[in-house]
């Protein structure tokens, strides 16, 4: 009987280790199985970044093109405008001239006109009888002629440019209104252009921010996958992990699973009743005793009731990154536990402002962040 019983116990004490080891085993493969799915999401991640990029690229060298296009435009309308602008000037400079010649003239003009007017429509025939030379007659009678001729000519003349001219100003303002109007066109269509494509240059300047990001995340998980399939080695050769298998929290960013179900009642920096400054966390609303979830691996670094959280579990994630649950009408998990993501760290009960809700919050190096944006997508 005592040699029996001295058997189970051997037995026992050589299961327990094996038992502890296939444990171990199982643990470390569902942590590498979770680290290769989030490795192939941040390659699909980054190659969708990629094409993006390229794609923003080539925008960004026709909206380079188009600009310089623009400028061009905006480039041979101000030099039509400056050369319609010199035209007009002159114009106008020409008209000053020919009303100064005519202002001028206007004395002498007048006064023949005025003189020739006296003589009448008999002018001739008086200009004949009081003059006794008949050589005198028709010399004087040609030179009243001429002159008349000339006046009358040179006012013709003098009002057809004057005409031209003033024909010539109303096309050229017109045609400067024109190119003031097409001028302002291209100078917003340049502007437009400009701020196109310096949209187009932060996009992709964003884009190499993440792209950068994805690959430093990726190194990081990818490390600790490595430190996975050596600790699955070891635990195949029989020997046991010395220190528990683990993943970082930052390579998860954006695909945590949400603590609990439920809307939320109020998000990261925004004050709730019941509270006198902004919130570090999130409020979930849920049934009183509906569970809640860890949403990542992690020990349990407090667990117990805590002043304006209620029962409140923390875990902690390693790098200075930590999750907190308040609010909790029961704790279902101890200080020192090592948990894993899905792992259930209590239940809903009644939240701060009346209403049943889970306080959820995370700490991010040492620094708390909006959860929304590490946890996945509803």
């Amino acid at each position: 009987m005592m040699a029996a019983a001295l058997a189970a116990a051997l037995l026992l004490s050589l299961s327990l280790p094996l038992v502890a080891q296939q444990s171990d085993r199982v643990r470390t493969e569902a942590l590498a199985r979770r680290a290769t799915e989030r490795l192939q999401s941040l390659q699909r991640e980054a190659d969708r970044l990629a094409s993006d990029e390229r794609t923003l690229i080539g925008d960004l060298r026709k909206l380079e093109l188009e600009r310089q296009i623009k400028a061009e435009e905006l480039r041979q309308v101000a030099a039509e405008h400056s050369q319609v602008a010199t035209q007009l000037a002159s114009t106008n400079a020409h008209m000053r001239q020919l009303q100064e010649e005519e202002l001028a003239a206007r004395p002498g003009v007048s006064a023949r006109l005025v003189e020739i007017y006296k003589l009448g429509q008999g002018r001739y025939l008086r200009l004949l009888l009081s003059t006794s030379d008949l050589q005198q007659v028709g010399r004087a009678s040609r030179i009243v002629g001429a002159l008349a001729k000339i006046d009358r000519d040179r006012i013709a003349a003098h009002q057809l440019t004057l005409n031209e001219l003033q024909t010539t100003r109303s096309a050229l303002e017109m045609r400067n209104r024109r190119l003031e109007v097409l001028s302002g066109e291209a100078r917003r269509a340049q502007a437009a252009a400009i701020r196109a494509a310096e949209a187009h240059a932060d996009l992709i300047r964003d884009i190499d921010r993440r792209r950068d990001s994805n690959a430093q995340l990726a190194g990081e998980l990818l490390g600790a996958q490595q430190k996975l399939q050596a600790a699955l080695r070891e635990l195949a050769n029989g020997v046991a992990a010395v220190e528990p298998a683990v993943l970082p929290l930052g390579p998860f960013r954006g695909d945590l699973e949400w603590p609990a179900a439920g809307a939320v009642r109020f998000g990261f920096g925004r004050a709730s009743a019941g509270r006198s400054t902004s919130s570090n966390g999130m409020e979930i609303a849920g049934e009183e005793g509906a569970l809640a979830f860890a949403v990542h691996g992690g020990t349990v670094a407090y667990a117990d009731t805590f002043a304006g959280f209620g029962n409140l579990v923390i875990l902690d994630h390693g790098s200075q990154t930590f999750s907190l649950y308040g609010n909790l009408l029961d704790i279902a998990v101890k200080k020192g536990a090592r948990i894993e993501h899905g792992q259930t760290v209590g239940t809903v009960g009644s939240s701060v402002t009346g209403p049943s809700g889970l306080y959820f919050e995370l700490r991010v190096d040492g620094q708390t962040v909006d959860p929304l944006q590490w946890l996945r997508k509803r």
